[in-house]
């Protein structure tokens, strides 16, 4: 039998800080994912999807259960994992060709590698000629592509993104979408994306992961059995769409006025 790429076993996340109750991010979350697998976290604002991101990323601590990484336990960042967030994270002062191997500069790999290495994943995310650009110099769809440049060129197992695209124009955000499922194909990674679009989630994942309003629980996994691409006016789309909105009803309900009451 095939280990998952990730296993989540009974995960749970709690925030304590000082004069405060304690607030319970996630609770008894359990999932696999499969190696190449294209995942979507799906839930209302608050519900634990970024927490359970960083955890998996190594940056958090799980408060109890049990993170494995191929059957090994995740006690801390590794390149095997990498993450993109909603804003590029680019340095500044770092041109766009050094931004993309950075990751690549602390593993001790040579100059003339590094340089090969970021001439032919810009050219494969279209930012040909682009390297000498400083991150002021790229729109944001540019800059975003060229995270997950930097991102790739350590050649992660397991990419994570945390609504990369939610910034971006309907236009621009459209084409990215487009671009990361070729990504993904390329690359051979498994994907865990966040997003609070169900249309995101609908064009992109083989499965979506629906949470509970906080604390985060899974509340249903749902394959998307539709061929890529997914065109919007499909009457199966319609129907993924319709059951999306029906699950995070009551879910967006609870969120919200669980956030009015800590006001």
């Amino acid at each position: 039998m095939k280990v998952p790429a990730l296993s989540l076993e009974s995960v749970s996340k709690v925030w304590q800080s000082d004069g405060r109750e304690p607030v319970r991010a996630l609770d008894d979350f359990n999932l696999e994912i499969a190696r190449e697998e294209f995942v979507v976290f799906l839930g209302p604002s608050g519900c634990g999807k970024s927490t359970l991101l960083y955890m998996i990323a190594g940056l958090e601590e799980t408060t109890g259960g049990t993170i494995l990484d191929e059957g090994v336990p995740i006690h801390g960042p590794s390149f095997d994992r990498g993450l993109i967030f909603q804003d590029a994270s680019l340095f500044p002062w770092l041109t766009i060709s050094d931004n993309v191997t950075f990751g690549l500069s602390l593993r001790g790999v040579s100059a003339a590698e590094r340089e090969r290495t970021a001439e032919q994943l810009l050219r494969s995310v279209g930012l040909a000629g682009m390297g000498d650009k400083r991150p002021d110099e790229l729109s944001g769809g540019m800059r975003q592509r060229a995270a997950c440049a930097r991102a790739l060129a350590v050649r992660p197992k397991i990419l994570m993104m945390d609504e990369p695209f939610a910034a971006l124009d309907v236009q621009t955000r459209t084409k990215m979408q487009d671009f990361l499922l070729t990504l993904w194909r390329e690359s051979r990674a498994s994907i865990i994306l966040v997003t609070h679009s169900i249309d995101e989630a609908i064009s992109l994942a083989d499965r979506v992961v629906v949470f509970t309003a906080r604390p985060g629980k899974v509340k249903a996994i749902v394959p998307i059995e539709m061929e890529r691409p997914r065109p919007p006016r499909d009457p199966r789309y319609h129907a993924y769409r319709d059951l999306f909105t029906d699950l995070l009803a009551d879910e967006v309900d609870r969120a919200f006025a669980e956030q009015e009451s800590r006001r």
